[in-house]
């Protein structure tokens, strides 16, 4: 499939915005359990309007994928069966309770405890329903094998989670630093967890067998079938939305570009700041995980192979 730049762009940041406000008020449970030190009222408030920062640059995005922007509320009518409906319906949602969230907790002591747990839980529940909606988006087709799977669903979750808790961490080391520690484990373990996801749906991608081939795309019962022309003589709609037109040695090397800069390079700096974390040491690998998960999730397009070129596939 092609790549839209708009979409990578969408996930990547929702992704990390989901993950920052799923993990503040992990931060917030455990301090009222005696976990961890309590985390303070502006921190949280701070953390949450950073996260809606990142869901609104993400919605900026999505709109330059719009064909027509102004049909684009016609999208919610459609939640009965579509997953992307759905993601819309439910986007706004955490995005709502992610404010209450923000100024409940800028009001500090002066609102009820139980407000501000409610806004977080609601605000955690509609993160992990969304995470779901805009997996299921791409693992509910079944005729693109390499995303229907529950591993893009889970992916989905786990990059998202490691995205933001090392944001979470960045964050916690410059604004509070008893939570530091805790949360630059968080977003080790995190990292690990989506690696070994995303490896996971990697290795089950490479064992997949096309259902077809080009003597039964075309019906003729022949040993050898060689493409050696598309058929067209300008680009076509078929050619430009179904293939990224990037050559193998291409993908390899985002693959293995992005296996190393989302998780290799940022654990390894998680890991040597585990004593002391520091903010901009943490900072820069929100920053190099953020540039991985872009081709990451350019890769995860460019990887799922449309049935349609056995017609229309690249040809030397």
């Amino acid at each position: 499939m092609r790549p839209a730049y708009s979409v990578i762009l969408l996930t990547t940041l929702i992704g990390a915005a989901q993950g920052l406000f799923a993990v503040l008020f992990g931060l917030e449970l455990a301090g009222r359990a005696g976990l961890l030190p309590a985390p303070g009222h502006g921190f949280l408030a701070m953390g949450a309007l950073a996260s809606l920062g990142l869901l609104g640059a993400g919605l900026v995005a999505s709109i330059f994928h719009l064909g027509r922007p102004a049909r684009g509320w016609r999208a919610f009518s459609q939640w009965r069966t579509s997953w992307l409906s759905r993601e819309i319906l439910v986007l706004p949602g955490f995005g709502i309770a992610a404010l209450a969230y923000a100024v409940l907790h800028g009001m500090g002591a002066t609102t009820p405890g139980g407000a501000q747990l409610v806004a977080g839980l609601l605000g955690t529940i509609l993160a992990l329903a969304l995470f779901v909606c805009t997996g299921m988006i791409y693992a509910c087709l079944p005729f693109l094998r390499e995303w229907h799977s529950p591993l893009t669903v889970l992916n989905y979750l786990l990059l998202g989670l490691a995205s933001g808790s090392t944001l979470a961490a960045a964050f916690s080391a410059a604004a509070e630093p008893a939570l530091a520690v805790a949360t630059s484990g968080c977003a080790l373990a995190m990292t690990l967890a989506a690696f070994a996801g995303r490896a996971g749906s990697l290795v089950r991608n490479a064992g997949l067998h096309p259902p077809s081939t080009p003597q039964s795309a075309i019906g003729v019962k022949h040993a050898r079938v060689v493409q050696v022309t598309q058929g067209f003589t300008a680009q076509a709609y078929n050619t430009r939305e179904f293939f990224h037109g990037r050559s193998p040695g291409v993908l390899a090397g985002v693959k293995w570009g992005f296996l190393v800069l989302a998780f290799a390079l940022p654990a390894a700096i998680l890991v040597a700041g585990l004593g002391r974390p520091a903010a901009g040491t943490i900072a820069l690998a929100f920053a190099i995980q953020f540039v991985g998960l872009l081709a990451e999730r350019w890769y995860f397009f460019a990887e799922a192979k449309h049935p349609q070129n056995l017609y229309y596939q690249c040809v030397a």
